[in-house]
Formats: C-alpha cells, structure tokens, sequence
C-alpha cells in the first residue's frame, strides 16, 4: 500500500470518528434534554398533587356543611329545626325522654329488652316519649354511622311515628345492630337493608330517596346539636319531668323489663 493511501484511510477513519462523535454527544444532549423536561413535568405534577391534596384535606366533610346548612325538617316534629320528636297520645300526661345514639351497644341491649315494653306504654296512653338522638360515638370512633343512621330516622320519622319506632327497633335489633368498632351504618345500602324489614318502609320510594340524598342530614346535625346541649353525658339516659329515670339506689338505667317498670312506675307518681 501507497504512504498516499495509507494516509487518506486513516484520514477517512478520523473523520469517521469525529462524525460519530458529534453523532453521540447529539444524541447525549438530547437525552439530558428530555430528563430535564421529565423531571420538570414530575416535580409539577408531585406539586401539583400536593396541592391537590392539600386543597381536599382542607375541604369541610359532607358533615360539617351539613352543620350549616338549611334544615329540613321531617314531618312529625316541632321545636326549633324540627328537633323536638315527642311521640304518643295527647292525652298522656307525662313525658318519658329517651337519650339514644343509634351505634352505642348500651341502647342496643336496653332496645332489645325494654323497647317492646316502652311501645306498648305509648301505645296504651301511658306516657309519651320524647328522642333526642346523639352522634358522639362517630367523634370517638372518627366515624359516620350515628350521623348517617339519625338522618336516615329522620326520612322514617318524614313517613310516620309508627315507621320511625319501628326502624329504630330494627336499628337496634340483634339481627341488624353492628359492633361498636363497626360502622356499618355509616353506608346507606346497609340501612336501607335495615328498613327492608319495616313495612311502611320497604320499596317506600320517597324514603329511599330522602336517605340517599341526605335529605335531613342538616337536621341530624341540629338534633346531635341538640342532645350535646341537653347536658347528658352517656346514652341510654332516661328522664321524666326532667328527673332521671334510673333503677333504685344508682345511677343506671334500668335494662330489663321489671327495673323498667318500677323505675317508670316510680317517675309516673313523682
């Protein structure tokens, strides 16, 4: 081979290189380039998210603008807000008021036992009762079944007074009533289930509606608002004539059919 073409190879073989070097160190920039726009795009959207969240976090939960918000009041109530839900005959003379949160095992248990002897009374003409319905064990549990099921009371109560006692049995029941550390009712499918085992409430199109639209989640705030004003401090809380009505020589209430009626008995003639 020639020195003339032995030097025009090697000419042509830097000149390949620096091709291809200025080929890579494109194509380098090129990748910088898109990592950089990546990592810009990433860090806005992380932001972006942040932000996001932030803004949700921040946001009232359906229950606190329920709080606030205009009240609906169902049919059979009066009093400020539709709170006072007094239940009987008008010719009873006495008033027995009955403080209940419809996810504390307590009221269960009480319903279970004396709830049967209690609408047989106001059936009868023997007293009225008076509910105020609590949501306090949502506070402790971080829940939304006390609220959700006294809203959903509130549409039975919209139906009738008969309706409105006969779910709240149904609330409390054995068959349907959840652990304490459940919150079953927090989810309308599931009272709605419950009230499949009421008559004037099963396929009762309107009562549906009323639950699933929170029609009286304003008013379920109001009378939460109410029992926390009231002063009582654990449910169940029996009281006549504003006295409480407990099982003699203590501070409980009664929890079975005879301390239910000495109790009363005692409070009747009081």
């Amino acid at each position: 081979m020639s020195a003339r073409n032995s030097q025009a190879s090697k000419a042509a073989a830097r000149e390949r290189l620096r091709v291809e070097r200025e080929r890579q160190a494109k194509k380098d920039r090129t990748r910088r380039q898109v990592t950089v726009g990546v990592s810009a795009v990433a860090v806005l959207a992380v932001a972006g998210g942040i932000g996001y969240a932030v803004v949700q976090a921040n946001k009232p939960s359906q229950w606190e603008t329920a709080a606030k918000a205009a009240v609906t009041a169902p049919k059979n109530t009066t009093g400020t807000d539709g709170t006072t839900v007094v239940i009987g005959k008008a010719s009873a003379k006495k008033t027995l008021e009955l403080y209940e949160d419809s996810r504390c095992p307590v009221c269960a248990t009480f319903e279970q036992a004396v709830g049967p002897t209690v609408e047989k009374d106001v059936e009868a003409g023997k007293y009225k009762i008076k509910y105020v319905g609590a949501t306090f064990i949502d506070d402790v549990t971080r829940g939304e079944g006390s609220k959700n099921a006294l809203s959903a009371l509130g549409a039975a109560l919209n139906v009738s007074p008969e309706a409105f006692l006969s779910y709240k049995a149904a609330l409390y029941s054995a068959r349907f009533h959840p652990e304490e550390n459940q919150d079953k009712f927090a989810k309308d499918s599931y009272l709605l289930e419950v009230a499949d085992s009421v008559p004037a409430l099963k396929s009762n199109a309107a009562f549906k509606k009323d639950v699933e639209d929170g029609t009286f989640d304003a008013w379920a705030m109001r009378m939460s608002k109410a029992f926390d004003a009231s002063g009582v401090k654990g449910t169940p809380t029996l009281k006549m004539d504003g006295k409480p009505v407990t099982v003699a020589g203590s501070d409980n209430p009664p929890m079975t059919p005879e301390q239910f009626r000495t109790a009363v008995d005692a409070a009747l003639k009081g």
